[in-house]
């Protein structure tokens, strides 16, 4: 990638000083497959590389980063946001920047069919934004990162002893497992002999409604905290079935993408698990969190295995989160960025603006 030169300048500066090219905005991005520690396996398949892009957005000599990692199953890999993305550049450089918010809507009607690219230039704006501020967003947000809930670590489904072995590890005060195959109960309870740490599970839609009633009731023996997707994301009258049944909240993720889902899922499911990529970034992410609480929903934000940029996005939310799931570094060899750090759980943020990360060289 060629980096656009030019010198940083303070906002306040008159426009007859200013370079041209820095008068407009420029985007570069770079693909990234990034490798996974160990084989990770959900209900819908293995992977053992992480696609992504990351955009870079520059105006008035700063620059802001975002991230869209590619999901098979959501059908728009790494390659269809950069042919989108190169087919509308001009219109994407021509915004007169001046709040994400606004970006975020010129970009939703700009790419309608492709919320993870809306989503990568979405967080690159509210970077930039911060940036241009000089405050980290939870800071623009006034919100106290002290409150910030812990993240969870995602254990893959695998044999037995290779998930205890991923757990011993990493030892961990809450972790994500797994389900929604053929021995998944006792999976858990193998587990469960190792530690006494929370546990979360994710069916990721592999259950019908049989398994999910027979399911429960022993996981919550097993000490298990809450159950995400437990059935098809279509399901609506075999989830408010389990809604009125399950003895453990029910978390929506395949069946909360956009906001328009958020009370679709109110009286199915006890809480959503907000995905950026999916709602299409930082901006709609807000507003489902806001519409959740007014339902008196439980609020999660969880990761699609981002690197560190899309990670620290998720972290500058958390203060307003009952849950996290951003594991995403941990789970992968190799980063994009540096910023956010993990601590036993707890997420210990930078001082540095907009996202609060350092890019990586390659940029």
């Amino acid at each position: 990638m060629e980096e656009n030169n030019g010198r940083n300048m303070p906002l306040a500066c008159s426009f007859r000083h200013v370079p041209t090219t820095l008068l407009q905005m420029k985007v570069n991005y770079k693909r990234y497959d990034l490798p996974f520690k160990h084989p990770f396996t959900i209900s819908k398949g293995t992977k053992t590389h992480q696609p992504t892009l990351i955009v870079e957005l520059e105006y008035f000599g700063f620059k802001g980063y975002g991230e869209a990692p590619a999901i098979s199953y959501y059908n728009i890999p790494v390659e269809k946001m950069v042919a989108d993305l190169e087919a509308k550049k001009i219109f994407v450089e021509k915004f007169a920047f001046t709040e994400p918010d606004r970006y975020w809507h010129y970009l939703h009607h700009l790419f309608p069919a492709n919320s993870f690219l809306v989503c990568a230039l979405d967080i690159a704006g509210w970077d930039l934004y911060g940036k241009m501020k000089g405050k980290q967003l939870h800071q623009l947000w006034n919100l106290n990162t002290n409150t910030s809930p812990l993240t969870d670590f995602t254990i893959g489904i695998d044999t037995i002893e290779n998930m205890v072995a991923k757990m011993k590890e990493r030892p961990w005060p809450i972790y994500k497992i797994k389900v929604g195959v053929e021995g998944d109960i006792e999976m858990v309870a193998a587990l469960r002999k190792h530690t006494d740490a929370i546990f979360r599970v994710d069916a990721n839609a592999g259950w019908t409604l049989e398994q999910a009633l027979e399911k429960i009731p022993l996981l919550k023996e097993l000490g298990v905290e809450f159950v995400e997707q437990p059935l098809a994301k279509d399901n609506w009258e075999g989830m408010k079935v389990l809604y009125e049944q399950s003895s453990l909240p029910l978390f929506a993720d395949e069946a909360c993408v956009f906001e328009s889902d958020v009370e679709k899922c109110y009286g199915h499911f006890h809480g959503i698990n907000i995905k950026l990529t999916k709602c299409s970034g930082i901006t709609p992410a807000k507003r489902m969190i806001t519409k959740a609480k007014e339902l008196n929903m439980q609020v999660m934000v969880g990761c699609m295995n981002e690197s560190s940029v899309g990670s620290a996005a998720i972290a500058q939310l958390a203060p307003m989160l009952d849950y996290v799931d951003m594991d995403g570094p941990l789970l992968q060899t190799e980063d994009t960025a540096e910023g956010i750090q993990f601590d036993n759980g707890k997420l210990i943020y930078t001082n540095l603006p907009g996202l609060g990360i350092k890019i990586g060289s390659a940029f």
